[in-house]
């Protein structure tokens, strides 16, 4: 195992072994060493907007229903109103919103209606800043799902399945395919960048029942010796934090072998709410380790008709969100809806625990984006969207309020979003300026 110092971050090395440490001061790194890490979190099928956007603009006080996880974290998101997606409607192209409103959703482009090879959408937000930023990490962007992988074949109403299960486009016709399996995307983040190198090493410490750290043990005993009190805290917490998930990934994938009716891949954790929350935890440990400042997470594909068991619902999502305004229905979606904030309360928790080398949390240094393509899913609706934008208080970011924009490209947001990272982009989708007041 060796140290090396990689574009101003330590990195310890070794057999299968790549671990990014954090911003630490004893290794001379400071405030400006800190860099901005942005997010998208999808939302599927939309939610009960009565439920979920508060009734008046200005200061987040009593928050709706839906949103009352978050109630606690009132001072580190906004909610943001008004934001509309044109394209993901049918624009003469006919059936297809879910499938539109998925391809849409980060490029603000209108997807191809196609169901063969010849695909096309639009680059997306989050690859526009992976193009800029990216180099200057291991994984130029990370890109996560808790569903399947689908590269092609004929989804919704004609569209290609890649629309429907893909929210990053890296070219026109491209899609970035995430991963769900939580112990590939723990091997990405911590393990050598192949994944072929990966799986074979990952077979190797399997064999030897060994952890990711216990190759790097020794170094990082070492290591401790060179840094103050407070790093050698925060290197504590960091290796604890990535044993834990290790320990929890394992577990997951042991309980979902022996207790399932059906056959799961290895590694997917037993029931929803756990795998939302690894893949979370992921998502934190890679921006404390500078492993990537970019991710997007399809929390399930639109049109998904997932059921939610555990929480009273055995529906599926989809069949529920036509809902044709029976309230028993909307009861239902409301809970999905609360499901979801949860798991995102869940995550912004995590973000305000880690400590940045001043002290800061790391979520100020974050601006991460939770909302759907649609909007009311009983009528299909793209404008108005639900979006909150969660972290940035170091970035001058207006926390703790609603705004309504008045019906304006969502694109234009993401352009304000760009500008906060230092992306100078010309344009994303259908923009048509930079919304700056976020």
């Amino acid at each position: 195992m060796q140290l090396t110092k990689v574009s101003r971050r330590f990195i310890l090395r070794g057999l299968g072994v790549s671990l990014v440490l954090p911003t630490m001061e004893s290794f001379g790194q400071q405030v400006s060493d800190i860099p901005v890490r942005m997010g998208f979190t999808y939302i599927p099928n939309g939610v009960i907007m009565d439920e979920w956007r508060p009734q008046e603009t200005g200061r987040l006080r009593n928050l709706p229903n839906s949103l009352k996880p978050l109630q606690k974290h009132t001072d580190d998101f906004q909610v943001l109103s008004g934001l509309d997606h044109t394209k993901a409607y049918a624009n003469g192209d006919g059936g297809g919103d879910h499938a539109r409103a998925n391809a849409t959703f980060l490029t603000g482009c209108q997807a191809k209606k196609t169901a063969g090879k010849d695909i096309k959408i639009g680059v997306s937000v989050d690859q526009i800043a992976a193009d800029i930023i990216g180099e200057k990490t291991k994984l130029s962007s990370l890109e996560l799902s808790c569903d399947g992988v689908r590269r092609s074949g004929k989804c919704d109403s004609g569209y290609s399945c890649a629309y429907q299960y893909n929210l990053s486009w890296k070219t026109e016709s491209m899609p970035m395919i995430p991963e769900s399996n939580p112990k590939l995307v723990f091997e990405r983040l911590f393990g050598n960048a192949s994944s072929r190198v990966d799986r074979v090493n990952q077979l190797k410490r399997k064999a030897i029942n060994k952890s990711i750290l216990d190759f790097a043990l020794h170094d990082a005993k070492s290591l401790k010796n060179r840094l103050g009190r407070l790093d050698q805290e925060k290197l504590d917490e960091y290796f604890t934090s990535v044993r834990e998930l290790e320990k929890r990934i394992d577990r997951e994938g042991k309980l979902s072998k022996e207790f399932s009716y059906q056959e799961m891949p290895d590694g997917i954790p037993g029931t929803y709410k756990e795998h939302l929350r690894i893949m979370f935890d992921m998502m934190a440990l890679a921006y404390q380790s500078d492993s990537t400042r970019i991710s997007s997470f399809l929390l399930a594909h639109d049109g998904s008709n997932r059921s939610f068991r555990d929480i009273g619902v055995p529906e599926g999502h989809h069949s529920l969100s036509h809902h044709r305004n029976d309230p028993e229905k909307i009861k239902k979606l409301a809970k999905i809806d609360h499901f979801y904030t949860e798991q995102f309360a869940y995550f912004m928790e995590k973000l305000s625990s880690i400590r940045e080398v001043d002290g800061s949390r790391l979520i100020d240094h974050c601006m991460i984006v939770l909302g759907s393509g649609i909007s009311d899913g009983n009528r299909h609706g793209h404008s108005n969207l639900p979006v909150l934008l969660a972290g940035g208080k170091s970035l001058g970011l207006s926390i703790g309020r609603h705004m309504d924009f008045g019906n304006v490209p969502m694109t234009n947001f993401y352009l304000g979003v760009l500008e906060k990272v230092g992306v100078d982009a010309l344009q994303v989708g259908d923009s048509t300026g930079i919304l700056r007041d976020i």
